[in-house]
């Protein structure tokens, strides 16, 4: 049978296979399985019709667990339904599942693979998910490749309908699900012939219906529970059989030869491997290599994994086999073995095969790659007598020394004639989209067969992004990483300054471009001695390409991927050019036509541009025997986070965590880390940064109020302080009473800056201009200086927008976008409290942006004091933050009564008692704790060496005396958090009473997954899973926090005004109970006109319009000014302000007629809205 070809991921392939088979969706966002949703989603508002004739109903649910519901529901009714998700996400359903299950209804859970959150969150793929799912009673189904998952997605439904039982259908996440290649596509009408049409009809026949009714979920005693749980055995025993049964009918159409279990390799093998999902097709690779070799070695691809059919998977061996390796993708602590090797092990037992060496290994936890040396090191460690029991691959273990060597120099087992490319490229500057879009050129107008991956570092867009693409005349199966690379480009010149391991991926005689500024001299100069010795004794091609000015030049901004996209087609000659111009200039038509004509336009300027605009430069052979002459710099600092900066953060901040061994995590093994190494990274990423025009500055300090990382600060220096700095600072006499005598400097860190222009839009006098960064290297010796040697000056602090950006931010130099709002919120708080918080952060954005691994941006004071942060989960965040209010003040507790002890002791001196006393009635005022503490523990010292009772209450309460200054506990999260999956917990807390400070982060949409509606989305906003507009209004979770009376609530903007975000941030903080700030933070999933460079002016846009208002509700304020009003009536301009954003306007190109209504039905609502709350203030005005 012929099928169409299409180049795909495996996301989408599981979709355009489940949507056939789809009535229902129950949904939820959680990555990397989103996009299967997001898919189902946009199919279902083109009206695409299912197998049934029909279009997917699409439910969009509050959480994970929310979704599984509305599946069991919905499958109770009798429509078919099916779900998508990972992780913690699969978690969450666990309970659903076994319902769903026992209940024998036809679901399926297509499921992205996903690391569970354990030390540390990781948004990547292994299979701790599935596996905590395998007693639950779903069937279960491993897929391989992409083109297994079009392939067996379909046995997955078909035999989920005739068998009866749910099927949690399983790919890579990461690898599968987001790897591209060119696939044969099912057409609906075989999936319609292939589904039994009577095994539907007894499924609706046996759905709850009053017009038939029957009950289900009834509760047992011990007398009949166990009898009636084991009546379900036939159904399971019948299932292999059904499996086998779709997957010969699979065969039968496309020629495959799918099984419950595949056997590949030679067929008197002496060693095989066993194993499922992606690796599989790795080592098939070292399979054909060792068998060419003249070695006797093979594979088990575990295809069903639930029922463990035993009896088919010992047919599946060759009689011949000897020793058999397990490998397992997942962890189990304190279990004798993994998931996989127990089945295996029992199976081999209870088919009576007793005469096999089994081995247990574990492999690609979170995504770590498993490239051919693996296998090669499994084959090679089964050659052994005695080899390993238990092993680990891919890693090096040098501390409980499980890990097997591996050879870096293997054998390359890629198909032949395979083109491999690899793109360095910074998140946001289109370099991943531009080169999907040439993995989709190239598979869909050529003959060639196409794969793509993206690996990606951990912070927002801003991080490091690399590329990595095939093509070649062959089928491809090689889901690893490319080490030897024919076409290597860099496309942002700091990596080259950074010496990324780039150039050491190109094979002898490939192509290395760097796009940069640089003359060739210059670049001489940049590249490290090692990259000129690789890039002379193996030929490598070099070219530069200057996208950089060429971008600016066609008004695209810092967006130089679609002319990189050029350069490359015309230097790799994959198409003839003109052929390859068209299908760039049809893609990005595609791809930006949601933008408007003129992005288009640009982007076609750019192809054009592209094209020719590389230069080749002749390598001199003096590169050949470079020698490094600088010494690599000492870094100064606290010696436990220098030592963690340079063996952990600096390798992974190079893309070479890869090559960290175990021992490297020792001192991290429970996955906690200093404060503070963000400051280190100094990671050079912006091509032009703010320059300060000292003259016109008015020292507002607007700029610094407003950065989003930190990086632009001012500073008051004494004259001391100024003699020491370095010659070249820049300064003006300080102003206002207080700084009299200072010196006003506002320095920039131009190596730490995002460029992102937040400071120059909106700064009042034009003080601040963008540069090429070179040209303000010399001003990060002044920023340093400042940062390290200017002391803090109290008398200058204050709560002003001028004077809190005197404080010292103890948030600096995120991960977070360029341009991004919520970090200026986070950073603003921690100046005004930052020595004492607590902050529990829900998972999203700012958990990313906040805590990655050992590069924390959370940093500490001049004591060593600052933020205490933790990430618990996404949905119990307000729970975690409460649990450590109540941790904390438990420990408080105990101190107090120590204090009441010491009071009343005999023997403590007068000073002594009276300080104890004064430390209890002051104990719950932040500052005057402080105050109370430092005289208490002075009195404590001196006694704490004494014999008796008092001296062991002393030595007791100054062993933990960070407890006695009272804390500021703080919750940090999202709209989709705060308003969706974490809203029971949040209300809960908020009723408790408890002084618990919540910010809320409003980007209106799920911005860390990838931009999915929310409750907080509003009418109109296209988002995933909002594909037509979402036709709901917003919740207004401030009010819904009002209606407790005794909660202190603000909405806050920044960027519209910025003394009431300081006031409200100050009163929340002060009050003696929950406080709920909500902050609207336009984001990049926004798509504002412009960019984020005009984050703040949209703010204050959307305030001036009535878009978001701005209000405070204070219960310890006098009556009649609880509810202030911050925000003035809305000036017009509502629909221009959507019409500044794509994630409204393109609503008016894809659905004109529905945009008009909904839009007006959004300012409507926006006028109501406003009239509410001026009801609210005269309410509250005569209260």
């Amino acid at each position: 049978m012929a099928r169409e070809f299409k180049s795909m991921d495996g996301n989408n392939a599981a979709a355009y296979v489940s949507y056939a088979f789809t009535e229902v969706a129950g949904i939820y966002p959680i990555t990397p399985s989103s996009p299967m949703a997001d898919y189902v989603d946009i199919w279902s508002a083109q009206g695409k019709k299912n197998i049934f004739g029909t279009t997917v109903r699409v439910c969009e649910m509050q959480s994970e667990g929310g979704a599984a519901g509305t599946v069991h529901g919905s499958l109770s009714a009798g429509a078919l339904t099916t779900t998508y998700t990972a992780s913690q996400g699969l978690l969450l359903m666990i309970p659903n599942m076994y319902k769903i299950a026992a209940e024998q209804l036809p679901s399926v859970f297509h499921v992205s693979a996903r690391t569970v959150a354990t030390h540390a969150l990781n948004i990547f793929g292994d299979h701790s998910d599935v596996m905590a799912c395998r007693q639950t009673g779903f069937a279960m189904l491993a897929e391989g490749n992409v083109q297994e998952v079009m392939d067996l997605s379909a046995v997955a439904h078909l035999a989920a309908i005739k068998g009866r039982i749910p099927f949690l259908n399983f790919f890579d996440g990461f690898r599968t699900s987001h790897e591209v290649q060119k696939v044969a596509v099912w057409d609906y009408d075989d999936l319609a012939a292939m589904c039994d049409m009577e095994a539907v009809r007894a499924f609706r026949d046996h759905a709850l219906n009053p017009e038939h009714p029957s009950m289900r979920g009834s509760h047992q005693n011990g007398d009949i529970f166990f009898q009636n749980r084991e009546a379900c055995n036939g159904v399971y025993d019948a299932l292999p059989a059904v499996v086998e049964e779709y997957m010969q009918k699979v065969n039968d159409r496309l020629g495959t030869n799918y099984g419950l279990f595949n056997y590949y390799g030679a067929p008197d093998a002496d060693r095989v491997i066993v194993a499922m999902g992606s690796f599989c097709d790795v080592i098939e690779e070292v399979i054909d290599y060792l068998c060419a070799q003249g070695e006797k070695v093979g594979l088990v691809k575990v295809r069903l994994y639930r029922p463990f059919v035993s009896a088919k998977f010992v047919e599946a061996l060759p009689a011949t086999v000897k020793k058999i390796a397990v490998m397992d993708r997942t962890k189990e602590p304190g279990s004798v073995g993994e998931p996989l090797y127990l089945d295996v092990v029992n199976a081999l037992m209870r088919e009576g095969v007793i005469d096999k060496i089994v081995v247990g290994g574990r492999y690609g936890l979170g995504s770590k790659d498993t490239p051919p040396a693996s296998a090669f090191a499994i084959f090679r460690e089964l050659e052994k007598d005695k080899p390993q029991p238990e092993f680990t691959v891919g890693i090096v273990d040098d501390v409980t020394h499980l890990s097997l060597p591996e050879d870096a120099d293997c054998p390359s087992t890629a198909a032949p004639g395979t083109i491999e490319c690899k793109f360095w490229g910074l998140g946001g500057d289109g370099t991943v989209g531009a080169n999907k879009n040439s993995i989709k050129i190239i598979g869909d107008h050529t003959d060639k067969y196409v794969q793509a991956y993206f690996q990606y570092d951990s912070k927002k867009t801003g991080g490091t992004t690399i590329s990595h693409l095939r093509f070649g005349a062959s089928p491809i199966r090689s889901p690893y990483y490319i080490n030897k690379a024919d076409f290597v480009a860099c496309h942002n010149p700091s990596y080259v300054i950074k010496d990324f391991p780039m150039v050491y991926d190109v094979k002898p005689g490939g192509i290395f471009l760097v796009n940069c500024q640089w003359t060739p001299e210059e670049l001489a100069e940049h590249l490290s001695a090692k990259a000129k010795r690789y890039i002379a004794r193996n030929n490598v091609q070099l070219y530069t390409i200057n996208a950089i000015d060429l971008a600016r030049e066609i008004g695209m901004g810092k967006r130089t991927n679609t002319i990189l996209q050029s350069a490359f087609f015309s230097l790799a000659g994959v198409l003839p050019q003109e052929d390859a111009i068209r299908y760039m200039k049809d893609a990005a038509t595609r791809s930006y036509l949601k933008k408007g004509q003129d992005v288009v336009d640009m982007n076609h300027r750019a192809i054009d541009a592209g094209a020719s605009a590389y230069q080749h430069l002749d390598v001199p052979a003096a590169w050949a025997e470079a020698s490094d002459t600088a010494e690599k710099p000492q870094l100064a600092g606290n010696p436990q986070l220098v030592r963690m900066v340079e063996g952990i953060m600096q390798p992974v901040g190079r893309m070479e965590g890869d090559s960290l061994p175990v021992s490297a995590f020792a001192d991290h093994a429970d996955g906690q880390y200093a404060l503070g190494a963000a400051a280190y990274e100094k990671r050079g990423v912006a091509v032009s940064v703010p320059r300060w025009d000292a003259d016109t500055c008015i020292q507002c300090n607007n700029c610094s109020f407003v950065c989003p990382h930190a990086t632009i600060r001012p500073f008051a220096l004494t004259e001391a302080e100024l003699t020491g700095a370095p010659t070249h600072t820049k300064g003006i006499p300080a102003k206002g009473k207080k700084a009299a005598g200072l010196t006003y400097v506002l320095a920039v860190s131009p190596l730490d800056c995002m460029g992102c222009e937040v400071c120059v839009t909106q700064c009042p006098t034009d003080a601040l201009s963008m540069v090429p960064v070179e040209e303000e290297l010399a001003e990060q010796a002044v920023f340093d200086y400042c940062v390290d040697k200017v002391a803090a000056k109290p008398e200058i602090e204050g709560t002003s927008v001028k004077d809190s950006q005197f404080k010292k931010p103890l948030l600096e130099f995120s991960g977070a976008c360029a341009g991004c709002a919520e970090t200026g919120y986070a950073r603003l708080v921690t100046q005004l409290f930052g020595d004492r918080m607590y902050i529990a952060n829900a998972t999203g954005c700012s958990s990313i942006w906040g805590n990655p691994a050992a590069t924390s941006p959370y940093t500490t004071d001049a004591n060593g004091h600052g933020p205490a942060w933790s990430n618990s989960l996404f949905e119990d965040n307000a729970e975690f933050g409460y649990g450590m209010l109540m941790g904390h003040e438990a420990v408080r507790r105990e101190q107090a009564a120590r204090a009441e002890a010491i009071v009343l002791a005999p023997d403590a001196s007068e000073a002594l008692a009276q300080t104890a006393q004064a430390w209890l009635e002051a104990r719950d005022s932040a500052d005057e704790s402080k105050t109370a503490a430092a005289a208490y523990i002075a009195e404590l010292e001196a006694v704490q060496n004494a014999d008796g009772n008092l001296g062991q209450l002393a030595r007791q309460t100054l062993e933990h005396r960070e407890f006695l200054t009272k804390k500021s506990v703080w919750v940090f999260g999202g709209d989709g958090w705060a308003y969706d999956i974490g809203y029971g917990g949040l209300d809960h807390v908020l009723a408790s009473g408890e002084d618990v400070n919540v910010f809320v982060f409003d980007t209106e949409v799920y911005s860390n997954t990838g931009g999915q509606a929310s409750k907080a989305s509003n009418i109109g906003q296209v988002a995933q899973f909002a594909a037509a507009g979402k036709d709901i209004k917003k919740k207004s979770l401030a009010e819904l926090a009002i209606d407790y009376g005794y909660v202190y609530v603000a909405q806050v903007a920044m960027g519209a005004k910025p003394a009431q975000t300081i006031k409200a941030i100050l009163e929340a903080e002060a009050y003696p109970g929950p406080s709920l700030i909500v902050g609207y933070s336009p984001c990049e999933m926004h798509s504002i006109k412009g960019g984020m460079k005009n984050c703040h002016v949209e703010m204050k846009h959307a305030v001036d319009c009535g878009y978001w208002n701005l209000f405070r509700f204070n219960p310890s304020a006098p009556a009649g000014k609880k509810f202030t009003l911050d925000s003035k009536a809305p000036e017009g301009g509502y629909r221009e302000f959507l019409m500044n954003e794509a994630r409204y306007s393109r609503l008016t190109r894809e659905f004109p007629e529905r945009a008009e209504e909904l839009f007006e039905r959004n300012e409507q609502a926006a006028m109501e809205r406003w009239r509410h709350l001026e009801r609210m203030k005269d309410l509250y005005a005569e209260s």
